[in-house]
């Protein structure tokens, strides 16, 4: 049987609600305890309630003695510099909130550059039918495939050079690295006809805005 939620209002009848406060109080206690025990910090809880003259204070009132002690020997900063109220506390939510939507709205728009890379690379999209606003975009992207594959050039080129120099060999042979190369070498090629096409259509569609411009001064 599953435990049923609790519904979070004030316990009209009294004898329920007494029942409950026991059971909540010890299960409060239990967890001061272990926050204590796991954290290894002073701690100590004070309960008042309309069942019991006096207050009850966990675990004794010595040990919340020294706690106040303690606290009350702390400078101002040292009070104060982890403490929020609640529109700081909102306002920092919102910050941490808005950064991160803005760093899924970057991912996002470079999966969707990507697709549409690889879809003119398969002759699927032409660069020509790409919207404007998104030509800057997409030539961001090209722009860090770009380095991305050069980079990796360099290294298999570096990687050979060590590996040819550490291992003699007595009869020159056809590399394992140079397919490979040899796609990332394509593939600058394709990355560099791509970014030619993006200018070549930002300079027609500005072309044809001045166009414009001039026919409506006529």
């Amino acid at each position: 049987m599953t435990r049923q939620k609790v519904k979070m209002t004030f316990i009209e009848n009294e004898t329920a609600r007494k029942s409950t406060f026991k059971k909540r109080k010890k299960g409060l206690l239990k967890k001061a305890q272990e926050l204590g025990i796991l954290c290894g910090v002073p701690i100590f809880a004070v309960v008042n309630s309309p069942y019991e003259l006096n207050p009850e204070v966990w675990p004794s009132r010595e040990a919340a003695n020294q706690v106040v002690s303690q606290w009350k020997t702390m400078s101002v900063m040292d009070k104060t510099k982890k403490m929020v109220n609640q529109e700081t506390f909102l306002q920092q939510r919102i910050t941490k909130a808005t950064e991160s939507w803005k760093k899924l709205r970057k991912e996002n728009k470079e999966l969707e550059m990507k697709n549409i890379m690889f879809d003119c690379l398969s002759g699927k999209t032409l660069v020509s039918s790409i919207e404007k606003t998104e030509l800057r975009d997409f030539g961001y992207v090209i722009e860090q495939q770009l380095k991305d594959v050069n980079r990796r050039i360099e290294i298999l080129k570096r990687n050979n050079e060590q590996s040819s120099a550490l291992v003699p060999v007595a009869a020159p042979t056809t590399s394992s690295v140079m397919p490979v190369v040899e796609m990332g070498s394509s593939s600058v090629g394709f990355y560099d006809k791509v970014r030619d096409q993006i200018q070549i259509t930002l300079n027609m569609k500005q072309t044809t805005n001045d166009l414009d411009l001039n026919k409506k001064q006529w």
